[in-house]
């Protein structure tokens, strides 16, 4: 769904995990409550309740919420003191550990009735504005997301202003389970997930198509930039994370394993990697802007909990390139980089693109100082082209602030795709220098950037916008040939031979299934061109060109045909 940070609708969605509370300690007094916070798509509470909650516990948990709403009972927001906060929490020992690690004597407490929680503050006036709700679902979670930590419950909801956008996001939510990528993948027979290696994707033929073309056409679009494509390992030392600074950040989520009593990780980002290439030899002025590209994969330990498709998945490649370039080069560099990313969004549609810029996050590494020159070069570029843009504060990368890319697709979601991000940090600590006109060593800048994001990801948010309709030049098929009898078919292998000449993606189908058969099949395939030969094609040397969406053309050539599929390439590839 799109989301713009409204701060209205994110103070009602905090009010309505408090409400979610509220209802699970009337119902089921003997649960832990933890955190709940309000989110971009709506809102969630972690809870350890006594039996395991179940899907069909749902209902009458919203009912209760319902009716706590109908009570109209006002909100408050007040400061007491820490002892009385743990004398409040005394049998809660997650309560009890936030209240610890809350700075300052007093703490902040929300209260509604006799229902009371920790909170900073931040709600609606009274429960009766928190009539627009769903629960959605329920998933397993951790304490402080450390899966070393206590085990969790968490049931997540959503929550609207008026009933009427809440029908509109029941709408589309129906809408998207229609054409949910995983239910296209298998119908298409694009990937696939197995046992033998939960969270990692297998692409079959026809996907693997799909994401090389990805590739291939961001390719074309680098080397008009002078990216060099360069290819990393994907298993480092573990001495190496750490002093990028992933290992503190990533090693609850990295895989490890030991060669000859030496620790190794595998890879969650490509970063280490471009840096050792830049590392291999003194580097001059002259060769920056250095723009180093690579389609990386890397894997992260995901709960499993969490897994969701080609969304969210163990292993995926990022479409990472890090630009090392001079302070005066950074301005530039980040507007090119824009540009590249509004343009390739534009090949595939995506013409309603969000800007947000994030900022240092809580934990962040560096000074304040590097950290306000990162965040300046990113706002000044985006000032620069007059380009709208929200600031997130606190959402920024442990090692420097980001710009973020959010699409919206045909169904009126947003995905965050596209970043930027500027980097002192890395530079300074891997001690990268080049060598300047004066003559002396100088510290470069590192730019982050990635376009696709996840080209995983990427692949399932284009099955959903397109609802598995892909254009014609990213459909791992374009053109099905389809003969009425036998008789057609020494014809019709002489046409897919002149379609293979000229590198078009298509197949024949050799089956015995009638005319009408054949058609249904191309149609669930999603082939958006369909050759329809006969007895008449045979003899006047012409075919029917058929249209995914049952649109007919007669009487045309082979010619006509090739030259059709090479201008519909072209028109997406300019």
């Amino acid at each position: 769904m799109a989301f713009d940070h409204n701060d209205e609708l994110m103070t009602l969605r905090h009010s309505a995990a408090h409400l979610l509370a509220h209802a699970i300690s009337e119902l089921y007094p003997t649960t832990q409550l933890t955190i709940g916070p309000a989110t971009k798509e709506g809102f969630f509470y972690d809870v350890l309740p006594a039996t395991n909650f179940k899907e069909e516990d749902l209902p009458l948990i919203a009912q209760r919420m319902q009716e706590i709403a109908e009570r109209n009972i006002p909100l408050t927001h007040t400061q007491i003191s820490k002892a009385e906060a743990r004398q409040l929490y005394k049998d809660n020992r997650f309560k009890l550990q936030l209240i610890d690690e809350i700075p300052g004597e007093t703490v902040g407490l929300a209260q509604q009735g006799n229902f009371y929680d920790l909170c900073k503050g931040g709600h609606v006036k009274s429960t009766g504005e928190l009539k627009n709700f769903k629960l959605l679902h329920i998933s397993g979670s951790y304490w402080k997301a450390d899966r070393n930590n206590q085990p969790l419950q968490r049931i997540t909801g959503t929550a609207f202003k008026t009933a009427k956008e809440l029908r509109q996001y029941d709408q589309r939510i129906e809408e998207a389970q229609k054409y949910d990528h995983r239910k296209l993948g298998r119908q298409l027979d694009l990937f696939s997930f197995h046992e033998e290696g939960t969270g990692f994707p297998f692409f079959h033929e026809k996907g693997k198509i799909i994401l090389q073309l990805l590739k291939d056409t961001l390719r074309q679009e680098l080397r008009k930039l002078s990216y060099k494509e360069i290819n990393t390992p994907v298993m480092l030392s573990v001495d190496m994370w750490k002093q990028s600074g992933h290992f503190d950040f990533y090693k609850d989520n990295m895989f490890f394993s030991e060669i000859e009593k030496n620790d190794y990780a595998i890879r969650p980002m490509n970063c280490p990697g471009s840096i050792l290439v830049y590392k291999e030899r003194p580097r001059s002025y002259r060769e920056l802007p250095l723009r180093l590209a690579e389609f990386g994969l890397v894997h992260r330990n995901e709960l499993s909990g969490v897994l969701h498709g080609l969304f969210r998945v163990r292993s995926f490649t990022i479409d990472d390139a890090h630009i090392f370039c001079t302070v005066d080069q950074i301005k530039d560099e980040i507007l090119t980089t824009i540009k590249l990313i509004l343009k390739t969004f534009k090949k595939f549609g995506f013409d309603t693109i969000k800007i947000y810029v994030s900022t240092r996050p809580t934990n962040a590494l560096g000074t304040d100082e590097f950290w306000q020159k990162a965040t300046d070069a990113l706002t000044d570029a985006l000032d620069q082209t007059n380009t709208p843009y929200e600031i997130q504060a606190g959402e920024g990368a442990f090692y420097g602030p980001k710009i973020e890319f959010h699409i919206e697709d045909s169904m009126g979601r947003t995905w965050q795709c596209g970043t930027v991000q500027v980097d002192f940090f890395q530079p300074e600590r891997f001690n990268l220098s080049y060598i300047a006109p004066s003559g002396q060593k100088e510290r470069p800048v590192m730019i982050h950037r990635a376009i696709y994001g996840s080209l995983e990801r990427f692949i399932g948010v284009l099955l959903e916008h397109f609802k598995g309709n892909l254009p014609f030049w990213l459909s791992p098929v374009q053109i099905k040939l389809l003969t009425i009898t036998d008789e057609q078919k020494p014809y019709a292998a002489q046409l897919l031979a002149q379609l293979l000449e000229h590198n078009i993606r298509a197949v024949s189908d050799e089956s015995s299934d009638p005319i009408s058969g054949k058609i249904k099949t191309a149609q669930l395939e999603r082939v958006p061109w369909m050759l329809v030969i006969g007895a008449k094609e045979v003899e006047n040397n012409t075919v029917t060109l058929r249209h995914r969406d049952g649109k007919q053309e007669f009487n045309l050539s082979i010619s006509d045909i090739i030259n059709r599929a090479d201008s519909a390439i072209k028109n997406y590839l300019l």
